[in-house]
């Protein structure tokens, strides 16, 4: 499984950004993480083929995952930016129970 993500960049606090990765085959579920630096990374949302969605408590309401199964591509819409945002978002592609592959990772900084 291949992931290429893109979208990207620096927005100032109370912008938006999205956030887009296509995988190479048809992917279960795919998602977001992201990692801000001296952190763990932490799960910011993820969908199911069937459009079934999980997202992280912090992002609720900013934040729209949506996915392209025709181009199996996912998408993170981020809105009401805020400078906490800030860090490498990796897209994932879990094809099992414990079976995820990421992509190369995008970095979003969110100024005050």
């Amino acid at each position: 499984v291949q992931l290429q993500a893109s979208g990207g960049g620096l927005v100032q606090a109370g912008g938006s950004l999205r956030l887009s990765c296509a995988a190479s085959t048809i992917i279960p579920v795919m998602g977001w993480y992201r990692q801000a630096p001296g952190k763990q990374r932490e799960l910011v949302a993820t969908i199911a083929s069937r459009g079934n969605t999980n997202y992280a408590d912090s992002v609720k309401g900013r934040f729209t995952i949506s996915r392209d199964n025709a181009k199996n591509t996912v998408y993170l819409q981020m809105g009401s930016l805020k400078p906490e945002d800030t860090a490498v978002y990796f897209c994932s592609a879990q094809t099992g129970p414990l079976t995820y592959y990421w992509g190369q990772g995008t970095h979003v900084t969110v100024s005050s």
